[in-house]
Protein backbone atom coordinates (compact mmCIF):
# COMPACT_ATOMS: atom_id res chain seq x y z
CA UNK A 1 0.00 0.00 0.00
CA UNK A 2 1.45 3.44 -0.71
CA UNK A 3 2.04 6.36 1.99
CA UNK A 4 2.11 9.63 1.51
CA UNK A 5 5.58 11.19 1.78
CA UNK A 6 7.97 14.41 1.18
CA UNK A 7 11.36 15.18 1.06
CA UNK A 8 14.20 16.98 -0.45
CA UNK A 9 15.65 15.66 -3.44
CA UNK A 10 19.37 14.61 -3.02
CA UNK A 11 21.28 12.92 -5.76
CA UNK A 12 23.48 10.61 -6.00
CA UNK A 13 26.89 10.53 -8.51
CA UNK A 14 24.90 7.93 -10.12
CA UNK A 15 21.93 9.55 -11.32
CA UNK A 16 19.38 8.54 -8.72
CA UNK A 17 18.38 9.87 -5.68
CA UNK A 18 16.75 9.90 -2.62
CA UNK A 19 14.06 12.39 -0.45
CA UNK A 20 15.91 13.64 2.70
CA UNK A 21 13.81 14.47 5.79
CA UNK A 22 14.39 17.62 6.66
CA UNK A 23 13.22 17.11 10.38
CA UNK A 24 16.31 15.46 9.87
CA UNK A 25 18.26 17.84 8.39
CA UNK A 26 18.87 16.62 5.41
CA UNK A 27 21.30 13.46 6.97
CA UNK A 28 21.01 9.76 5.13
CA UNK A 29 18.54 7.96 7.45
CA UNK A 30 16.32 4.53 7.20
CA UNK A 31 12.88 6.54 6.44
CA UNK A 32 14.94 7.89 2.96
CA UNK A 33 12.26 7.59 0.07
CA UNK A 34 14.06 6.46 -3.08
CA UNK A 35 14.05 8.43 -6.28
CA UNK A 36 14.75 5.95 -9.55
CA UNK A 37 17.03 8.01 -11.62
CA UNK A 38 14.26 7.61 -15.06
CA UNK A 39 12.07 9.20 -12.64
CA UNK A 40 14.00 11.87 -11.76
CA UNK A 41 14.96 12.79 -15.00
CA UNK A 42 10.88 12.30 -16.59
CA UNK A 43 10.11 15.07 -13.43
CA UNK A 44 13.38 17.20 -14.34
CA UNK A 45 13.91 16.98 -10.36
CA UNK A 46 17.45 19.26 -9.44
CA UNK A 47 18.94 18.55 -5.88
CA UNK A 48 17.06 20.80 -3.52
CA UNK A 49 13.34 20.15 -4.95
CA UNK A 50 10.79 19.73 -2.34
CA UNK A 51 8.56 16.61 -3.11
CA UNK A 52 5.49 15.11 -2.43
CA UNK A 53 4.09 12.20 -3.54
CA UNK A 54 3.35 8.47 -2.95
CA UNK A 55 5.77 5.82 -1.70
CA UNK A 56 5.73 1.88 -1.65
CA UNK A 57 8.01 -0.07 0.39
CA UNK A 58 11.13 -1.62 -1.41
CA UNK A 59 13.63 -4.25 -0.56
CA UNK A 60 15.87 -2.37 0.54
CA UNK A 61 13.67 1.28 1.27
CA UNK A 62 10.48 2.95 0.50
CA UNK A 63 10.63 3.88 -3.37
CA UNK A 64 8.76 7.07 -5.14
CA UNK A 65 5.67 5.44 -7.23
CA UNK A 66 4.32 8.93 -8.07
CA UNK A 67 4.41 12.85 -7.51
CA UNK A 68 1.54 15.25 -6.42
CA UNK A 69 3.99 18.29 -6.04
CA UNK A 70 6.74 19.91 -6.42
CA UNK A 71 8.00 22.79 -4.39
CA UNK A 72 4.57 23.10 -3.58
CA UNK A 73 3.02 23.33 -7.03
CA UNK A 74 2.18 21.17 -9.57
CA UNK A 75 4.57 19.19 -11.76
CA UNK A 76 3.58 21.31 -14.78
CA UNK A 77 3.99 24.04 -13.09
CA UNK A 78 7.59 23.44 -11.69
CA UNK A 79 8.88 22.03 -14.72
CA UNK A 80 7.61 25.94 -16.47
CA UNK A 81 9.46 27.91 -13.91
CA UNK A 82 12.13 30.80 -14.31
CA UNK A 83 15.30 29.65 -14.14
CA UNK A 84 17.35 31.30 -11.03
CA UNK A 85 19.72 33.08 -13.15
CA UNK A 86 16.77 34.99 -15.13
CA UNK A 87 14.93 35.92 -12.23
CA UNK A 88 14.91 39.87 -11.99
CA UNK A 89 15.86 41.31 -8.02
CA UNK A 90 14.67 44.49 -6.78
CA UNK A 91 14.72 46.47 -3.99
CA UNK A 92 12.99 45.01 -0.70
CA UNK A 93 10.00 46.98 -0.71
CA UNK A 94 7.22 44.91 1.83
CA UNK A 95 8.40 45.55 5.25
CA UNK A 96 8.04 42.56 8.02
CA UNK A 97 6.45 44.92 10.74
CA UNK A 98 8.95 43.78 13.64
CA UNK A 99 6.88 45.87 16.20
CA UNK A 100 4.26 43.61 16.67
CA UNK A 101 5.94 41.44 18.68
CA UNK A 102 6.04 44.26 21.20
CA UNK A 103 9.64 43.04 22.50
CA UNK A 104 11.89 46.68 22.94
CA UNK A 105 14.99 45.06 20.73
CA UNK A 106 12.44 44.48 17.59
CA UNK A 107 10.90 47.68 17.82
CA UNK A 108 14.26 49.63 17.65
CA UNK A 109 15.72 46.96 14.72
CA UNK A 110 11.61 48.07 13.07
CA UNK A 111 12.82 51.90 13.52
CA UNK A 112 17.10 51.41 13.00
CA UNK A 113 17.65 48.41 10.36
CA UNK A 114 14.48 47.40 8.88
CA UNK A 115 13.51 44.37 7.08
CA UNK A 116 11.81 43.53 4.11
CA UNK A 117 11.01 40.91 1.75
CA UNK A 118 14.22 40.09 -0.06
CA UNK A 119 16.84 41.78 2.58
CA UNK A 120 20.48 40.50 3.09
CA UNK A 121 20.26 41.64 6.97
CA UNK A 122 24.13 40.90 8.58
CA UNK A 123 23.77 40.37 12.39
CA UNK A 124 27.50 41.88 13.32
CA UNK A 125 28.39 40.80 16.82
CA UNK A 126 30.82 40.53 19.70
CA UNK A 127 30.75 36.64 22.05
CA UNK A 128 28.01 37.04 24.63
CA UNK A 129 26.15 40.40 23.24
CA UNK A 130 22.74 38.33 22.57
CA UNK A 131 22.59 37.72 18.13
CA UNK A 132 21.21 34.23 18.90
CA UNK A 133 18.09 36.23 20.93
CA UNK A 134 17.91 38.52 18.26
CA UNK A 135 17.47 35.66 15.63
CA UNK A 136 15.07 34.30 17.89
CA UNK A 137 12.95 37.14 18.10
CA UNK A 138 13.15 38.32 15.09
CA UNK A 139 11.50 34.40 13.45
CA UNK A 140 8.99 34.91 16.41
CA UNK A 141 8.12 38.31 15.37
CA UNK A 142 8.17 37.57 11.60
CA UNK A 143 5.91 34.96 12.04
CA UNK A 144 3.20 36.78 14.47
CA UNK A 145 3.22 39.46 11.09
CA UNK A 146 3.32 36.93 8.09
CA UNK A 147 2.25 33.73 9.66
CA UNK A 148 2.11 32.65 5.55
CA UNK A 149 6.00 32.69 5.32
CA UNK A 150 8.32 29.73 5.49
CA UNK A 151 11.23 30.27 8.28
CA UNK A 152 14.09 28.12 7.98
CA UNK A 153 16.75 28.31 10.56
CA UNK A 154 20.24 27.25 9.28
CA UNK A 155 22.67 26.19 12.17
CA UNK A 156 26.30 25.44 11.41
CA UNK A 157 28.31 23.51 13.59
CA UNK A 158 26.33 25.17 16.90
CA UNK A 159 26.25 23.69 20.48
CA UNK A 160 23.75 20.70 20.41
CA UNK A 161 21.77 22.45 23.66
CA UNK A 162 21.19 25.80 21.05
CA UNK A 163 20.06 23.98 18.25
CA UNK A 164 17.70 22.10 20.94
CA UNK A 165 16.94 25.81 21.96
CA UNK A 166 15.81 26.59 18.32
CA UNK A 167 13.69 23.77 17.96
CA UNK A 168 11.79 23.95 20.75
CA UNK A 169 11.33 28.11 20.99
CA UNK A 170 11.40 29.22 17.63
CA UNK A 171 8.86 29.04 14.94
CA UNK A 172 10.88 27.75 12.46
CA UNK A 173 11.99 24.55 10.50
CA UNK A 174 15.50 23.97 12.04
CA UNK A 175 17.99 22.74 9.66
CA UNK A 176 21.11 22.22 11.99
CA UNK A 177 24.64 20.70 12.26
CA UNK A 178 25.90 20.10 15.69
CA UNK A 179 29.64 21.19 16.61
CA UNK A 180 30.23 17.41 17.40
CA UNK A 181 29.53 16.26 13.81
CA UNK A 182 32.42 16.71 10.60
CA UNK A 183 32.98 19.15 8.22
CA UNK A 184 32.16 17.31 6.06
CA UNK A 185 28.14 17.13 7.40
CA UNK A 186 28.46 20.87 8.02
CA UNK A 187 29.41 21.43 4.29
CA UNK A 188 27.00 19.01 3.00
CA UNK A 189 23.73 20.58 5.05
CA UNK A 190 24.88 24.33 3.94
CA UNK A 191 25.07 22.88 -0.19
CA UNK A 192 22.13 21.36 0.12
CA UNK A 193 20.22 23.97 1.93
CA UNK A 194 21.35 26.20 -0.51
CA UNK A 195 19.69 24.54 -3.78
CA UNK A 196 16.48 23.94 -2.08
CA UNK A 197 15.60 27.21 -1.05
CA UNK A 198 17.18 28.60 -4.64
CA UNK A 199 14.61 26.17 -5.82
CA UNK A 200 11.95 27.82 -3.64
CA UNK A 201 12.39 30.71 -4.82
CA UNK A 202 12.40 30.05 -8.84
CA UNK A 203 8.74 28.35 -7.34
CA UNK A 204 7.75 32.02 -6.14
CA UNK A 205 7.46 31.87 -2.78
CA UNK A 206 8.92 34.00 0.18
CA UNK A 207 11.17 32.17 2.26
CA UNK A 208 13.19 34.06 5.60
CA UNK A 209 16.17 32.08 5.95
CA UNK A 210 18.14 32.77 9.77
CA UNK A 211 21.90 31.64 9.82
CA UNK A 212 24.09 30.90 12.76
CA UNK A 213 26.55 31.66 11.66
CA UNK A 214 28.31 32.93 8.14
CA UNK A 215 31.52 32.49 10.41
CA UNK A 216 31.24 29.17 11.03
CA UNK A 217 29.95 28.57 7.70
CA UNK A 218 32.80 29.98 6.43
CA UNK A 219 35.78 28.10 8.83
CA UNK A 220 33.82 24.47 7.73
CA UNK A 221 34.65 25.30 4.45
CA UNK A 222 37.69 26.62 5.38
CA UNK A 223 38.94 23.00 6.63
CA UNK A 224 37.05 21.46 3.65
CA UNK A 225 39.53 22.85 1.47
CA UNK A 226 39.42 24.11 -2.43
CA UNK A 227 42.73 22.21 -3.13
CA UNK A 228 43.90 25.11 -5.04
CA UNK A 229 46.63 24.95 -2.16
CA UNK A 230 47.49 28.86 -1.76
CA UNK A 231 46.92 30.10 1.69
CA UNK A 232 45.91 33.83 2.88
CA UNK A 233 46.63 35.85 6.22
CA UNK A 234 44.84 34.45 9.12
CA UNK A 235 44.50 30.44 7.72
CA UNK A 236 42.23 31.71 4.91
CA UNK A 237 42.34 29.41 2.01
CA UNK A 238 42.03 31.19 -1.51
CA UNK A 239 38.49 29.98 -2.52
CA UNK A 240 37.62 29.00 0.59
CA UNK A 241 34.36 31.69 1.19
CA UNK A 242 33.17 31.09 -2.37
CA UNK A 243 29.92 29.26 -0.92
CA UNK A 244 29.71 31.49 2.23
CA UNK A 245 29.10 34.50 -0.14
CA UNK A 246 26.79 32.77 -2.87
CA UNK A 247 24.61 31.36 0.24
CA UNK A 248 24.17 35.22 1.38
CA UNK A 249 23.82 36.71 -1.98
CA UNK A 250 21.19 34.11 -3.13
CA UNK A 251 18.70 36.81 -0.57
CA UNK A 252 16.60 39.05 -3.11
CA UNK A 253 12.99 40.07 -4.19
CA UNK A 254 11.80 39.32 -6.96
CA UNK A 255 10.43 41.23 -9.73
CA UNK A 256 6.50 39.74 -9.78
CA UNK A 257 7.97 36.82 -8.05
CA UNK A 258 8.79 34.94 -4.51
CA UNK A 259 11.90 36.54 -2.33
CA UNK A 260 13.97 35.29 0.04
CA UNK A 261 14.97 37.31 3.33
CA UNK A 262 18.47 36.28 4.72
CA UNK A 263 19.45 37.35 8.17
CA UNK A 264 22.83 36.09 9.11
CA UNK A 265 25.44 36.73 11.63
CA UNK A 266 29.16 37.03 11.70
CA UNK A 267 31.19 37.39 14.69
CA UNK A 268 33.55 39.86 15.20
CA UNK A 269 36.30 40.68 18.19
CA UNK A 270 37.01 36.81 18.81
CA UNK A 271 40.86 37.01 19.11
CA UNK A 272 40.91 35.01 15.74
CA UNK A 273 42.44 36.58 12.87
CA UNK A 274 40.64 34.13 10.58
CA UNK A 275 37.18 35.19 12.03
CA UNK A 276 38.00 38.98 10.93
CA UNK A 277 38.93 38.32 7.79
CA UNK A 278 35.53 35.91 7.20
CA UNK A 279 33.80 39.29 8.25
CA UNK A 280 35.41 41.70 6.16
CA UNK A 281 34.62 39.11 3.22
CA UNK A 282 30.67 39.93 4.02
CA UNK A 283 30.93 43.47 5.17
CA UNK A 284 29.45 46.01 2.61
CA UNK A 285 27.60 42.85 0.79
CA UNK A 286 24.12 43.17 2.58
CA UNK A 287 21.77 45.36 2.21
CA UNK A 288 21.13 45.71 6.32
CA UNK A 289 23.49 46.07 9.10
CA UNK A 290 22.58 45.16 12.55
CA UNK A 291 25.87 46.18 14.45
CA UNK A 292 25.70 44.49 18.38
CA UNK A 293 27.85 46.78 21.24
CA UNK A 294 29.84 44.43 23.63
CA UNK A 295 30.16 47.46 26.10
CA UNK A 296 26.27 47.52 26.26
CA UNK A 297 25.65 43.95 26.92
CA UNK A 298 28.48 44.34 29.69
CA UNK A 299 26.44 47.23 31.57
CA UNK A 300 23.37 45.30 30.64
CA UNK A 301 21.80 47.44 28.42
CA UNK A 302 19.59 45.85 26.06
CA UNK A 303 19.08 46.05 23.28
CA UNK A 304 22.90 45.83 22.35
CA UNK A 305 22.22 47.70 19.24
CA UNK A 306 24.87 50.39 18.25
CA UNK A 307 22.61 52.63 16.70
CA UNK A 308 24.90 54.60 14.55
CA UNK A 309 26.80 51.98 12.90
CA UNK A 310 23.06 50.18 11.88
CA UNK A 311 20.66 50.75 9.40
CA UNK A 312 19.48 49.73 6.30
CA UNK A 313 19.85 50.52 2.30
CA UNK A 314 17.02 52.50 0.75
CA UNK A 315 14.90 52.17 3.91
CA UNK A 316 12.65 54.80 2.35
CA UNK A 317 11.19 52.02 0.12
CA UNK A 318 9.92 49.80 3.42
CA UNK A 319 8.14 53.51 5.05
CA UNK A 320 5.45 55.71 4.10
CA UNK A 321 6.52 59.28 3.35
CA UNK A 322 5.35 60.54 6.15
CA UNK A 323 7.17 57.75 8.73
CA UNK A 324 10.47 58.57 6.63
CA UNK A 325 9.75 62.04 8.07
CA UNK A 326 9.63 61.28 10.92
CA UNK A 327 12.40 58.49 11.03
CA UNK A 328 14.94 61.16 9.71
CA UNK A 329 13.97 63.99 12.67
CA UNK A 330 14.41 60.47 15.32
CA UNK A 331 17.93 59.54 13.95
CA UNK A 332 19.18 63.36 13.71
CA UNK A 333 18.57 63.46 17.50
CA UNK A 334 20.45 59.85 18.04
CA UNK A 335 23.10 60.40 15.25
CA UNK A 336 25.81 63.03 17.67
CA UNK A 337 25.40 60.71 20.68
CA UNK A 338 27.65 57.66 21.54
CA UNK A 339 26.20 54.56 21.56
CA UNK A 340 25.43 54.33 24.78
CA UNK A 341 23.74 57.64 25.29
CA UNK A 342 21.67 56.71 22.06
CA UNK A 343 20.51 53.18 23.26
CA UNK A 344 19.12 54.84 26.64
CA UNK A 345 17.61 57.48 24.48
CA UNK A 346 15.89 55.00 22.39
CA UNK A 347 14.79 52.82 25.44
CA UNK A 348 13.38 56.14 27.11
CA UNK A 349 11.53 55.93 23.92
CA UNK A 350 10.25 52.78 23.71
CA UNK A 351 9.27 53.14 27.78
CA UNK A 352 7.10 55.92 27.23
CA UNK A 353 5.19 55.19 23.85
CA UNK A 354 3.24 51.70 23.76
CA UNK A 355 4.17 51.29 20.20
CA UNK A 356 6.10 52.77 17.38
CA UNK A 357 3.57 54.44 15.66
CA UNK A 358 3.05 56.80 18.61
CA UNK A 359 6.73 57.24 19.19
CA UNK A 360 7.28 58.18 15.30
CA UNK A 361 4.28 60.65 15.72
CA UNK A 362 6.12 62.61 18.49
CA UNK A 363 8.19 63.90 15.58
CA UNK A 364 5.10 65.07 13.47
Amino acid sequence: MAELVTGVYQQLPNKAGFLRDPQNSFRPGPTDVFVAPAFAFDYRLVEGARVTGEAITGDKSKVLESIRTICGVSPKDYMERIPYKRLTAIDPCDRFNLSVSEKYTMRAIDLIAPIGRGTRALVVSPPKAGKTTILENIAQAIYLDAPETRIVALLIDERPEEVTMFRRSVPAEVLASSNDQSVAEHVDLAELTLVHIQTELECGHDVVVLVDSLTRMGRAFNLKGTGKGRTLSGGVEVGALEFPRRFFGLARNIEHGGSVTIIATALIDTGSRMDDLIFEEFKGTGNCEIVLDRSLATNYIFPAIDITKSGTRKEACLYSPDENKQLIQLRRLLADQDPKTAMQYMIKFLDTYPTNQELLARFT
